[in-house]
């Protein structure tokens, strides 16, 4: 065990220790496991359903595999699970000391889902009236049609005024009326990715949208 991945595994604990449950801290091992197979130590592994034996995510499984590609560090990122939950993630890429190899990942992932509810809940108490507040939301939608699906989803959490995850039917019910209205179905491949947002089955979000279309 080298003094840089003890290292590593008391930052790993000081993270889930100073951030809660909700805070997942895992180390990779690049030196002796296949990136795919490389988590040694993992603290919250629930956060991703993920345990020793696995691997990183997706995307810095592709950073990795990349020819001459130095991987930075990403700090900060949004993203969310198949259920919906929204995660702040980071990964560090520990190089080793006499070349560019990486040694050992550090991957942080915090489920912010409730504290984006309480974030939405202080925005609209903070917010001006609006008489129309659907109207409103629509109005800054990007004109990209690559990040108009994406925008609706945030403006739709916003409308309900929680994450997707924390929804109970109505109100997915509610969420899924406006992006239906909003042109959102129109998109390419729309209804896979509002249904995995959402965490319902795409049988279950044409439900909703016939439900939604009713009303």
């Amino acid at each position: 065990m080298t003094q840089t991945w003890k290292y590593l595994i008391q930052t790993a604990d000081g993270l889930a220790g100073q951030f809660g449950a909700d805070c997942e801290a895992a180390v990779c091992d690049l030196i002796e496991y296949a990136p795919e197979k490389s988590i040694v130590y993992i603290v919250n592994g629930h956060v991703t359903n993920r345990k020793p034996g696995d691997g990183p995510s997706a995307q810095i499984l592709a950073d990795l595999k990349r020819e001459n590609y130095l991987p930075k560090d990403r700090l900060g990122l949004l993203n969310s699970t198949p259920d919906g939950r929204l995660l702040k993630s980071s990964v560090l890429y520990i190089r080793n000391e006499k070349s560019t190899r990486i040694d050992y990942l550090l991957t942080i992932h915090h489920d912010i889902t409730a504290l984006s509810a309480v974030s939405q809940s202080l925005e609209c108490l903070v917010a001006p009236y609006a008489r129309d507040s659907e109207s409103s939301v629509t109005a800054s939608a990007p004109p990209n049609v690559n990040t108009f699906l994406d925008s609706l989803i945030r403006q739709s959490e916003k409308l309900i005024g929680k994450p997707a995850a924390l929804m109970n039917k109505e109100e997915k019910i509610r969420a899924i009326r406006f992006l239906s209205e909003s042109g959102a179905f129109l998109i390419t491949r729309s209804g896979e990715k509002v249904s995995r947002f959402f965490g319902i089955s795409k049988f279950t979000l044409y439900s909703y949208m016939d439900t939604s279309g009713r009303k």
